[in-house]
């Protein structure tokens, strides 16, 4: 039960708002504990991720009683992760040590009716909800962006054994392979991927 307040008001207190940028930018200094942020199945992070930089409020003026407060976030983010290997599940460790340089809009300010066409510099911009800008999720969302979407242990990684589920790596097992289907035999000598 603690250990569940612990974890919503440290959440709490990792949302930007732009009432808290409207004097000065907001100095980051921040350290998320392993665990604290979900990303994927095959991915955990393994130490601390610390983050360093400064949020700043951005003030667009859209005509003359309009004004949308955009957040941009700059910072740097540091830390390990593990990945699942792609063939044989063995661990594959991982750094992501990037910058980030975000703005982020209002949800709901370029809620215009009807289609428009939208900038190139559009098309990098993120969204926060009224209650403000998670720094979770933006790390979040970096960090998957930064690590890469198929990780491989070793590149002549052998996988897993498709019958017995044998890390072929570490042991060799005794699985017959399955004889091909003749009516799929054409296909045997076709080099898949490679370019001609």
């Amino acid at each position: 039960m603690i250990d569940a307040l612990f974890r919503k008001s440290y959440a709490e207190s990792m949302l930007i708002t732009p009432s808290q940028l409207v004097d000065e930018p907001l100095k980051l200094d921040e350290s998320i504990a392993e665990g604290t942020i979900e990303y994927a199945p095959d991915i955990r992070q393994i130490n601390p991720l610390k983050i360093t930089g400064k949020a700043e409020l951005l003030l667009e003026h859209r005509g003359s009683r309009e004004v949308v407060e955009d957040i941009r976030l700059r910072a740097h983010v540091h830390g390990r992760f593990e990945q699942l290997c792609a063939r044989c599940l063995d661990h594959v460790a991982q750094t992501v040590d990037t910058d980030m340089d975000l703005i982020f809009r209002p949800s709901g300010a370029d809620g215009e009716a009807g289609e428009r066409a939208i900038t190139e510099d559009e098309t990098e911009i993120g969204y926060y909800e009224s209650s403000g800008l998670s720094l979770e999720d933006a790390v979040r969302e970096q960090v998957l962006l930064t690590l890469p979407g198929r990780a491989i242990c070793q590149p002549d990684c052998k996988g897993l054994c498709p019958h017995c589920g044998i890390n072929r790596n570490l042991a060799s097992c005794e699985c017959a392979e399955k004889p091909i289907d003749p009516r799929l035999s054409v296909l045997a000598g076709l080099n898949v991927g490679s370019k001609a």
